[in-house]
Parts: C-alpha cells; structure tokens; sequence
C-alpha cells in the first residue's frame, strides 16, 4: 500500500518538475486549469503524454515490448491510446482525452489540441508512413478522424466528427464527411454561401439535390 502510494506522488513529482512547458501549455488554452499542480494531479491527457515520452525514449532505444507495455498501461488509466512510435511535439493538450488514439506514425506538431475521440489513425494495410503529420497549433474538434499518411497544415482547425482523408493547406477549416476545406487564411472559400452552409457541406449538398428535385418537378 505505501509502495503504491509512494509510486503515485513520486510520478506527480516527475510530471511537476519535468512536464512544465506541458502544464503551462495546457493552463493557457483550458479556463478550467486553475493551477499547475492541479493539471498534474487530475488531467489525463497529461498523464497519458507522461507515459508515451517514456516509452517513446524506450522505443527509439528499440527495447523490446516494455514501450508498448506502458502504452497499453496509460491507455488502461486515461482512456487515451498513444503508440509508442508516434513523435509528439510540445504543448500537446488532449482535452477530456476518452477515446483518443494516435497512431504508430503518426508525427504532431508543436501547441496542437485534440479533444475526445480524436483518431489519428491509417487506412489499411499499408507499410512504411501511414498515419497523418500534424503541423503546429492546430485544433482538432471532438470525433474527428484524420486517417493515411496525409498533412495538415500549421494553424488549421478541423471541426468536430470530421473525416479528412486528403492533406490540408495551412491556416485553413475543414469541416464534413468527407472532410471539405471551408476558409483558408480567413477567407470562404465559397462566398456565395451563407456562413451557416459553410459549416456544414453535407447539408448544403442535400440542399442542392432537392433544389434540383423541386426545379424537375416544376418542369413535369
């Protein structure tokens, strides 16, 4: 019991000593961190970034099965699945965290913020890169899934339960199933829709189909 305890306090001394840049990236884009040895003690995703800097280290070391093994142990505590072979810059925030994965390849950049359920995941079978490249301070929404070797470009936002499938420009939203660039470096890229068919490509293509439908019927 006080060897379970001590391992505990002696892993939020480590996370307070050495994870500082992460705790401070993590206090100044969440209003709900009130203090750095809050964010230790009580947030996952910290947690879960913690374990994957050590079995990352033990990864590039190509020690055999201890990398996946603290992989697999963080998952089990925090709900979120990092690979040990994914690279991570600083700054992460895994916001909530349940249901995140990162994949094997996957590289993120610096200040990026995945909320819960973000996958960054591959398309099959492939070898060799398979998963996506985040750029810098980029914002990924809860559910979105990014999947295959592709890239997102720095300061990009990508909305809530998007799939993106294809590489993304920097400074750009992609919103949708498939995911669908909407503004790139501030500007629409469709003016001509209203800003609220702009947020939602799906809905502006069945909107299309029963314009077109309603122009069929009046011509029969």
């Amino acid at each position: 019991m006080f060897f379970l305890l001590g391992s505990v306090l002696f892993f939020w001394l480590i996370t307070l000593v050495f994870f500082s840049k992460d705790i401070k990236a993590i206090q100044e884009r969440d209003p709900a961190a009130r203090s750095a040895l809050e964010v230790a003690l009580l947030y996952s995703g910290l947690h879960a970034l913690v374990f994957h800097r050590i079995a990352h280290m033990l990864w590039t070391m190509k020690v055999p099965i201890l990398p996946r093994l603290i992989s697999q142990i963080a998952r089990i505590l925090s709900g979120i699945e990092i690979h040990p072979g994914a690279v991570i810059g600083d700054g992460l925030l895994i916001d909530h965290g349940t249901g995140v994965v990162i994949g094997e390849t996957a590289i993120v950049g610096n200040n990026v913020t995945l909320y819960q359920g973000v996958t960054l995941g591959g398309t099959g079978k492939e070898s060799g890169k398979r998963h996506p490249t985040l750029g810098n301070n980029i914002v990924v929404g809860a559910g979105a899934k990014i999947l295959g070797n592709i890239v997102i470009g720095d300061n990009s936002y990508v909305g809530a339960n998007s799939v993106v499938l294809q590489s993304v420009p920097p400074n750009a939203t992609v919103v949708g199933v498939p995911g669908y660039v909407t503004k790139q470096d501030g500007e629409k890229i469709d003016k001509k829709l209203a800003h609220e068919q702009i947020l939602d490509p799906v809905r502006r293509d069945i909107d299309e189909i029963a314009r077109r439908l309603e122009a069929l019927e009046k011509k029969a």
